[in-house]
């Protein structure tokens, strides 16, 4: 028999809007369990930009991506939150009304009264560029993402793509790499204007190349990438290069999820701004995976949805209970459920 878990709350997603409904929930006496399908909680901003500085947190003028994954963590330990990592969820049957059972991929069996989706774009995977024999070296010279900056130092670098990710990344290791060089196919980018022209400054000053061109080919023995080529208006040119970093977009996939009965807007989910409640009673969406008029694909925005979220799952999860609304700053019971009674 699969594995069967009992839970008031099931988090489909441990990124930051999925982890800051945890503390919503739990202030509210409400247990949550957390399904994510990468290895660890964090997200996109774990997965794919640890270190990047986040500058629209309140309260915080820059905090790195990762470092507000860690304090998002000791805020909810409180709660004790359950985590269950590197699934995907698959089935869904019940309702709001005998409570859903959820299945992933792997045969494990959620029961629960509220199902609360907070997926970000849903399960993504980097867009890997068409070039014959990458993978051989993807994790050591060639990467999507950068968790570690020190992996680049001193290396000779080639970013190749238009957008904030890529100009964000070639800001950020020009100063610790040997060389770095920027490849787009346009002399136009999709980055903020302010990090394009920081961009363009570095140029000028003959401390980073860019070249308008196109990724054509890798050259290297054993993973361990020399040189790539990258075709021009003038043909191809050789570049040094130990150190590649394509950022060529995400495939976003809901996956399972869009075949739950939940009206679509573009593979986005529907909610209203209410409750952030879906069109199926008791499953909510908060996050960049929902779409509703004005809506601002923010992580502080998420974090608004989450409250309200939660207010609505105390009352479906304890119908006959009254909720009194409480300030974190003054209530006793709640200072006690997080510890600083």
């Amino acid at each position: 028999m699969s594995q069967r878990i009992e839970t008031d709350v099931l988090i489909i997603g441990a990124g930051p809007v999925g982890l800051f409904a945890v503390f919503e929930l739990g202030l509210l006496d409400l247990k949550c369990h957390l399904v994510d399908i990468l290895d660890r909680p964090g997200g996109q901003c774990t997965e794919l930009y640890p270190e990047k500085p986040i500058y629209d947190i309140p309260a915080y003028p820059v905090i790195g991506a990762q470092e507000l994954i860690d304090r998002l963590m000791d805020q909810i330990r409180p709660f004790d939150p359950q985590f269950t990592c590197e699934q995907m969820v698959a089935e869904l049957t019940g309702g709001v009304d005998t409570g859903f059972t959820v299945r992933t991929n792997d045969g494990l069996e959620f029961a629960t009264k509220v199902i609360v989706i907070a997926a970000g774009g849903g399960s993504f995977l980097p867009k890997r560029p068409p070039i014959p024999g990458i993978q051989a070296y993807e994790g050591t010279s060639v990467f999507y993402s950068v968790r570690e900056m020190e992996v680049f130092r001193d290396q000779d670098v080639v970013i190749v793509g238009g957008g904030d990710s890529a100009l964000d990344w070639t800001l950020s290791l020009q100063p610790i790499a040997r060389s770095l060089t920027l490849a787009h196919r346009r002399d136009a980018f999709r980055a903020a204007p302010h990090t394009v022209e920081r961009m363009r400054a570095l140029v000028a000053d003959g401390k980073m190349d860019f070249k308008l061109g196109q990724l054509a080919a890798l050259e290297g023995t054993e993973g361990v990438l020399e040189a790539v080529t990258l075709r021009t208006a003038d043909g191809e040119e050789r570049v040094p290069c130990t150190r590649l970093l394509p950022f060529f977009g995400l495939t976003m996939k809901l996956g399972p999820i869009a075949e739950w009965g939940l009206n679509l807007d573009e593979n986005l989910i529907e909610v209203d701004t209410e409750k952030f409640q879906t069109s199926v009673p008791g499953i909510f969406a908060i996050g960049d995976i929902n779409t509703y008029p004005g809506k601002l694909k923010l992580i502080l925005s998420g974090f608004h949805e989450a409250a309200l979220m939660s207010q609505a799952a105390k009352r479906i999860v304890s119908p006959d209970e009254h909720i009194s609304f409480q300030y974190t700053t003054s209530s006793p019971s709640l200072h006690k459920k997080l510890g600083v009674a």
